[in-house]
């Protein structure tokens, strides 16, 4: 065993209080944690609901448009008296450009007039294309179906039989025949 000095002594007491304090430390936090919450940080949080609420959103959503509306409304009422101040006291102003202002309403409504022109004119060209697409679509819907009940038919055909169960051959005759005919020749004539 190695003998200590009293050098050592003071150094190993200072390293055994500092370990001593971590250790009071660290038992100290560990009750500050199971305390639980103070009344107050309780009432806090049971009051504020962190949940997922849709109707709370929609009537939140729904008083933001009413207030929205609501200083349009204002603003709107606002001008229109600032309008109604100023309309009466420029009135004999107005007369002289009247000429003025006349042609410059008549822009605006030909502006408006060949917007709405060119909107619902692009809306009949949509409208016509759509109608074509689905002229289209129906058609090839009903080419497809005859084609099914036709297919249907001669399958039909092929497979019929007789009282005893034996297959009628001459239908079956018949598909390989127009079969054969539809065949390129080429082919026919290299087989041989």
């Amino acid at each position: 065993m190695k003998k200590r000095t009293r050098e050592d002594e003071g150094n190993g007491a200072e390293g055994s209080k500092s370990i001593n304090m971590k250790y009071k430390n660290k038992k100290l936090k560990d009750k500050q944690k199971m305390r639980g919450l103070s009344l107050e940080a309780f009432a806090n949080a049971k009051s504020k609901s962190n949940h997922y609420n849709p109707a709370l959103i929609k009537k939140q959503r729904e008083f933001y448009k009413n207030a929205k509306h609501v200083t349009k409304y204002r603003k709107s009422l606002k001008q229109q008296s600032q309008q109604s101040e100023l309309s009466s006291a420029i009135k004999p102003y107005e007369d002289e450009n009247k000429t003025a202002n006349c042609s410059k309403t008549n822009r605006k409504s030909n502006k408006q007039f060949s917007l709405r022109e060119l909107y619902e004119k692009k809306h009949e060209e949509e409208e016509k294309k759509r109608m074509e697409r689905e002229a289209i679509i129906q058609a090839k819907k009903e080419e497809r179906e005859k084609a099914n009940a036709q297919r249907k038919a001669t399958r039909q055909m092929r497979f019929k039989k007789t009282r005893s169960g034996q297959p009628v051959m001459k239908y079956r005759i018949e598909h390989l025949l127009e079969s054969l005919q539809g065949a390129p020749r080429n082919t026919a004539d290299t087989t041989h």
